[in-house]
């Protein structure tokens, strides 16, 4: 999905992460039809959907995901349907969007869906992003694609009074997604780095973070689509004394458990390690080691 849609469900690196605790009542998904209001190119290879679904608008959280069936009725392929992080909705007007970037077969059969067609949608799904009720600043970091998994959440802490500082990474400018929606938002400070010139280097970048934060502090950090992001928040959390939480990317191909397909692989467990879909993708790092 946005922050799903590719790469292996596993464990980033050498960081130990732990489940979500149980402390909020489980949002039951739907499955419905939901019409194509629009379907746009927005920039580079970029694009916005967004569906009339409002059973699904009036229940989603910051980090939950859709699942798509791409292929219309009687197309053979893709056979299953795609997990998309839901980027922004409306609950009053009962709509969803999904921003999205074609990588593969998947997604250029998305793109060619029009404005009237009706899509199979299963949603919301998953654990999303918590804030703490204490917070009063977040740091959101995002890499490509994965930067979709943390708009929403930068909606709702604004809104709540929230003082929000954000990083759009990519290789290229055209790679950055996310920073004018930030600043539309209403963050505080936004940062889009790039390869290109190396200000996505986690030195550099550390630096510029600290002239940012060292001020303020953090409480909570957020990551979504970079090992390398998520290792960096670790780090600077240690620091301010905040807590992390990162989306993990998975292919998966129900969302909701049965098929076992996005267990995040983590070794050593005495039972199956977790899943993306179900117990994740949103996870709490605990410091250094494996999943639990």
């Amino acid at each position: 999905m946005s922050g799903l849609q590719g790469g292996q469900a596993v464990a980033p690196g050498p960081i130990r992460l732990s489940r979500l605790p149980d402390d909020q009542a489980a949002i039951q998904p739907t499955l419905l039809g939901a019409s194509v209001l629009s379907n746009e190119n927005i920039r580079a290879d970029y694009w916005s959907l967004v569906l009339d679904a409002p059973t699904i608008a009036e229940r989603a959280q910051p980090g939950q995901f859709v699942m798509l069936t791409v292929a219309r009725q009687g197309e053979a392929v893709p056979i299953l349907p795609r997990p998309m992080a839901i980027f922004r909705w409306d609950a009053a007007a009962g709509t969803i969007e999904i921003v999205y970037r074609l990588v593969g077969g998947g997604t250029r059969v998305l793109a060619t869906w029009d404005r009237g067609e009706v899509m199979t949608v299963v949603g919301p799904l998953g654990r999303g992003f918590r804030l703490k009720p204490d917070t009063s600043t977040i740091l959101l970091l995002g890499r490509g694609i994965g930067t979709c998994s943390l708009t929403a959440l930068a909606e709702v802490a604004i809104a709540g009074g929230m003082t929000v500082y954000a990083v759009a990474s990519g290789r290229s400018r055209e790679g950055v997604f996310g920073g004018g929606f930030y600043r539309e938002a209403g963050a505080r400070h936004v940062l889009e780095v790039v390869d290109t010139d190396g200000s996505s280097d986690p030195e550099r970048l550390r630096g510029d973070l600290l002239d940012m934060l060292d001020a303020s502090g953090v409480d909570q950090v957020f990551v979504c689509g970079s090992q390398r992001l998520l290792a960096l928040g670790v780090e600077l959390a240690a620091r301010y004394q905040a807590e992390v939480q990162v989306s993990l990317e998975a292919h998966m191909a129900c969302g909701l458990g049965y098929c076992h397909g996005c267990s995040t692989g983590a070794p050593g467990l005495a039972k199956e390690a977790p899943l993306v879909c179900t117990e994740g993708p949103v996870f709490v790092s605990t410091g250094r080691g494996s999943l639990s």
